[in-house]
């Protein structure tokens, strides 16, 4: 579907511009872009390794360990279907670690691996769970304590202030990430009662299962 939409934008723009006779523009813009796109990437690349490497420092002494630990809790209750000791649980913790921050080159592989994982959670493999859901949502709206990449695309444009933004993003994200949380247990209710879960067995049932075979099947 995005193909489409960015092959229909090439033709429309194409078209406006052939319509007033100024096709040359279109060119232009195509090789302007081009080498914005070149420049402003090779200005990310060196802020982007520096925080890449600093997560790595981070790791290796245990910051990111005792951060995941301290938000153990919070991702239990977010991820109530998820078992506390399943792969799924750490891949999280990463990724929602390298969004705090604002490390998203970083997170993408982390998320990519905690939906592999919720996968093999999945009752139906045709469909998003619940789980699976709760994170992406998280994964969009993730409060974002330093926004790393907006630093770094601001000192590339040479703004005079490239950090004053902190303050307001972490505002936004702290908004976005609330929205979204309420929205996940909202959904998550209206889920629970259209699949509601079946009732767990008596114990005296089980007994008695186990001592007369004719009750088994």
């Amino acid at each position: 579907m995005i193909n489409v939409i960015w092959l229909a934008l090439i033709v429309i723009g194409f078209g406006f511009a052939a319509a007033q006779g100024n096709i040359e523009i279109v060119t232009s813009a195509a090789f302007d872009g081009a080498k914005t796109g070149v420049t402003v990437c090779f200005g990310l690349i060196s802020v982007l390794v520096f925080w890449l490497g600093m997560m790595k420092l981070a790791e290796d002494s245990g910051l990111l360990q005792k951060i995941a630990k301290l938000m153990g809790p919070i991702v239990r209750f977010l991820f109530p279907d998820v078992p506390k000791n399943h792969p799924a649980m750490g891949y999280i913790l990463s990724n929602m670690s390298a969004n705090l921050l604002g490390l998203g080159n970083a997170a993408t592989p982390m998320g990519i691996k905690a939906m592999q994982e919720l996968q093999t959670l999945n009752p139906d493999k045709t469909a998003a769970s619940p789980a699976m859901c709760t994170l992406l949502a998280l994964n969009t709206a993730s409060i974002t304590l330093i926004p790393t990449t907006l630093i770094a695309i601001r000192m590339n444009y040479k703004s005079a202030n490239p950090t004053e933004i902190v303050g307001t993003t972490l505002a936004a994200t702290l908004v976005a990430t609330l929205a979204a949380v309420a929205a996940d247990r909202w959904y998550r209710r209206r889920f629970l009662n259209k699949h509601p879960k079946p009732p767990e067995p008596m114990i005296s049932d089980i007994s008695a299962a186990a001592a007369n075979p004719e009750m088994k099947g």
